[in-house]
């Protein structure tokens, strides 16, 4: 059934849209190589700059006006074998006053010897109201989709629609923690064509503390619950920034769902990032 969505007052779509699974390499294999190094590093640093949470002081933190960013990537491969690969990117934030409104969206596109293999699309969209610095209301809709979903344990769209209140219960330059509960309706269909439709009750949390300037943690909490299942996500990150070339990132995210014969999956991650 519908997968767990992590609600956020302030969306944060990680948009990264790279170089095509490496269609391309040298004889050497360094061009190959270097593509790794550097998704690697982007991803490392993107999960900690993320985990700073930018959005956590409300609509002061936001630019008026539109603002925004998009990537395109293509890759082709012909001679013993063809394939073609297109990723597409885009985010847009419009605000206005106390009103915010963000639009996410990334294409991935791929084919080898004339056959799809790949035909994805996402989008998120946000709308966020401030009523004073610690009070806002939300609404949050996202879809994904599978356009080569022909099987029953296939999903071939999967979308979620739900609004609710949010409250900042602390916001500090060290510590802010805010909250945020709503109701919503998933719909899910499968490659068969089969779907069903269901409301959830969704909640959240994002705490984060900085301990002083190159130590902070985070704790980031979602919960929903419908009548398929009560599913839990929680994100544990212990971050250091100890040096301009050093920094780290140690995580335990827990992610919980009681209608799995394994309910609970534990991840244990470590990033680290090193420049000069």
């Amino acid at each position: 059934m519908t997968r767990l969505i992590a609600i956020a007052g302030a969306l944060a779509l990680g948009t990264t849209v790279g170089a095509a699974a490496y269609a391309q390499t040298t004889l050497t294999g360094v061009r190959d190589i270097n593509d790794r190094l550097d998704d690697v590093q982007s991803d490392a640093q993107e999960d900690f700059d993320r985990s700073q949470d930018a959005s956590r002081f409300g609509n002061p933190e936001f630019r008026q006006g539109l603002s925004g960013s998009a990537s395109l990537s293509y890759s082709g491969k012909a001679g013993n074998n063809e394939t073609q690969e297109l990723t597409a990117g885009a985010r847009l934030r419009f605000a206005q006053g106390q009103t915010v409104q963000t639009i996410g969206v990334v294409l991935q596109f791929a084919e080898a010897e004339s056959i799809r293999t790949k035909e994805d699309v996402f989008a998120v969209y946000d709308f966020n109201y401030y009523f004073n610095d610690n009070l806002y209301g939300f609404v949050l809709a996202r879809v994904e989709s599978n356009g080569l979903a022909e099987l029953a344990d296939e999903t071939k769209t999967d979308a979620f629609i739900g609004f609710g209140p949010g409250y900042r219960i602390v916001n500090r330059p060290d510590l802010t923690w805010r909250v945020q509960a709503g109701i919503g309706v998933s719909y899910l269909e499968d490659g068969n064509g089969d779907s069903d439709t269901e409301i959830g009750y969704i909640a959240s949390s994002r705490f984060f503390y900085q301990f002083n300037e190159t130590v902070f943690v985070t704790n980031d909490t979602d919960v929903l619950s419908s009548d398929t299942a009560l599913r839990i996500n929680n994100d544990l990150g212990l971050n250091y920034r100890l040096t301009e070339a050093f920094s780290t990132r140690l995580s335990y995210l827990t992610d919980y769902n009681d209608s799995r014969d394994t309910r609970t999956d534990n991840t244990l991650g470590l990033t680290l990032i090193y420049s000069f």
